[in-house]
């Protein structure tokens, strides 16, 4: 895996528009574990030259031959694709989760708890309760 993409300190790697093809599986299981956690969809070339675009929603590394599970773009359900059949990856969809911290999610909890406090509040004063 590149020098790159490995994380440095608590900072994530941006892999939107990045792509990694493999002739061994060296660094394949890095590639599809980050696959995995990207909030996006990604390209799989398969060793036919079939490409699949998708949501990555599962993957088994035990056992004889690891698979990922995917959503394919523009079908019903998932396929099983074993990683031995995955050539490159592609992350093409947008990563929605990027940037999106715990603490700001907590930050815009913290602040919509209070907004419906306040809510609360003049609603309970309008009608005379406080």
């Amino acid at each position: 895996m590149p020098q790159e993409a490995k994380r440095v300190g608590s900072e994530r790697p941006r892999w939107e528009g990045r792509s990694f093809r493999f002739t061994k599986q060296t660094g394949l299981f890095e590639v599809i574990e980050a696959a995995f956690d990207y909030r996006g969809d990604v390209t799989l070339e398969l060793k036919d030259g079939s490409r699949i675009e998708g949501y990555i929603f599962n993957r088994e590394t035990r056992g004889t031959e690891p698979y990922i599970l995917i959503f394919p773009k523009d079908e019903t359900g998932s396929k099983a694709i074993q990683y031995t059949d995955i050539v490159a990856v592609e992350f093409t969809g947008e990563d929605t989760a990027f940037g999106n911290s715990w603490e700001a999610w907590v930050a815009k909890s913290e602040a919509m708890r209070m907004a419906e406090a306040e809510r609360t509040l003049a609603e309970a004063e309008a009608r005379g309760d406080l």
